[in-house]
Parts: C-alpha cells; sequence; structure tokens
C-alpha cells in the first residue's frame, strides 16, 4: 500500500500541514519518494500516526510521544492499556467533580450558607456506590479505594476541605491579578496537582491538562469555580496549562 501525503491526510482527519511538520521533527517520517518526488506512505507509517494521533487525544506532548515510540521496549497493547485505566481514572474524577457542581447549584439554592466543602462530601457519598458498580474491576479504581477507605470522616471532611481551600486560593490569586506563569501561580497549580495525587489517583501533567480545559469548557465547572470569584476558572486552567508547559 502507497498512499501519498494529501490521500493519508484526508483518510486519517489530519492536515498535510501536521505530516510534514512530523516529517521535519522526524516523529512520522514517509515510507519513501516516489519517481515524480512525491513522498508516500506504508502501513507501517498509517499504524504508527494511529499511535501518534491516540497520544495526542490524551493531550501528550510531541516530544514526550516521540520518546515513547522510540522505546526499544515499547508494547503498544500495554501501553493502550495503561491508558485506558488512565481514562477511566480521569472520567471518574470528571464525573464526581460534574456531580459536585450540580450539588453545589442545588445548595445554593436552597441553602445560600452552606460551604462547598460540605457540599462536596455529600456528593463523594453518594457517588461511591455507583463508581464501584462501573469501575470496580480495575486496578486503579481498587488502588484508589484502598486510599479512600482508609480514610475516616474527619479526614474525608479535610481533604474536601483542602480542596476548597486551594479554590479559594487561585481565585484570590486571580482577583489580585497574577498572571498564571508566576511561581505563585504555579505553586498553586502544583498543589492542585498533588492533591488529586494524594486523595484520588496519579495525576500526571497530561490529565492535568485535560482538567483545564474541562474547567474552562463545561459550562457547569466554570459557574461552581468562578463562585469562589469571577475569572477563576479562566485563571485556574491558565496556570495548569501554563505549569504543564502548554
Amino acid at each position: 500500500m502507497k498512499l501519498t501525503v494529501s490521500e493519508v491526510a484526508k483518510q486519517m482527519g489530519v492536515s498535510v500541514r501536521t505530516l510534514h511538520y512530523y516529517d521535519e521533527i522526524g516523529l512520522l517520517n514517509p515510507a519513501g519518494t516516489t519517481a515524480a518526488g512525491y513522498r508516500y506512505y506504508g502501513s507501517a507509517e498509517l499504524a504508527r500516526l494511529q499511535q501518534i494521533l491516540f497520544y495526542r487525544e490524551l493531550a501528550f506532548p510531541l516530544k514526550e510521544i516521540a520518546h515513547i515510540l522510540s522505546r526499544p521496549d515499547y508494547d503498544s497493547r500495554q501501553a493502550l492499556r495503561q491508558h485506558r485505566e488512565l481514562l477511566l481514572l480521569q472520567r471518574r474524577h470528571i464525573d464526581s467533580l460534574l456531580r459536585l457542581v450540580d450539588e453545589t447549584l442545588g445548595e445554593i439554592e436552597m441553602h445560600p450558607m452552606k460551604t462547598t466543602a460540605e457540599s462536596l462530601s455529600a456528593v463523594k457519598k453518594a457517588y461511591a456506590e455507583e463508581a464501584r458498580q462501573r469501575w470496580g474491576n480495575t486496578d486503579a479504581y481498587r488502588k484508589s479505594e484502598e486510599k479512600r477507605r482508609g480514610r475516616t470522616a474527619e479526614e474525608e471532611s479535610r481533604v474536601s476541605a483542602e480542596a476548597d481551600a486551594i479554590f479559594a486560593a487561585f481565585a484570590k490569586a486571580a482577583k489580585a491579578g497574577v498572571s498564571p506563569d508566576t511561581p505563585a501561580a504555579q505553586e498553586l497549580a502544583a498543589r492542585w496537582q498533588a492533591h488529586i495525587t494524594q486523595y484520588e489517583y496519579p495525576c500526571t501533567k497530561e490529565i492535568l491538562v485535560c482538567l483545564a480545559d474541562m474547567y474552562t469548557g463545561d459550562e457547569r465547572f466554570r459557574q461552581m469555580l468562578d463562585r469562589y470569584g469571577k475569572g477563576t476558572a479562566d485563571f485556574m486552567a491558565a496556570a495548569l496549562h501554563a505549569y504543564c508547559g502548554q
């Protein structure tokens, strides 16, 4: 099989410019050149492109993708299994936060003075059984639940309060006009990553970027975060992106 650059671009849903750039940086080189001077791709190159696009969907930087694919011990099946678990964990975290947003919005209407920390505690209790039914058979879920089960009600309350304090700190920095790429903002981003890693699951920078996009891309998250102060969602997302080098 021999496909030209334009044929590959059309078939794989990428631009010709992207393919040229991947060739330029050595991430994906064509199989060869025709007698007429046109570059072409074969089955092996298409398979590699599929892997590249998969990692891009997970927000991996191109340099890291190149490093992963060039490793002599690279196992595509194992990589897919690992990333599937990461996606499950990410979905779990997203669903949990969505429930928090919906719960918080409802509590604001019924009890304006109720804190976000209290709402978060209630959401986690309601979410536990559903999460177990959905993802209880994964190793990643079991490890996460081991952490959760080891916490007392008082410790769980402190975890919720810590998340609330981090959101409030982002809001304070945004109100003060702090730039998202300053050390102060980066420290907050690191705190949030550490919080998720310590209490939920290993939060890589790739996952953190996805979460940042969700905080501004989903109106419910934007409303919840902006409850701490107008512009909090945008500032937090920008700080997380800067922290992750994006």
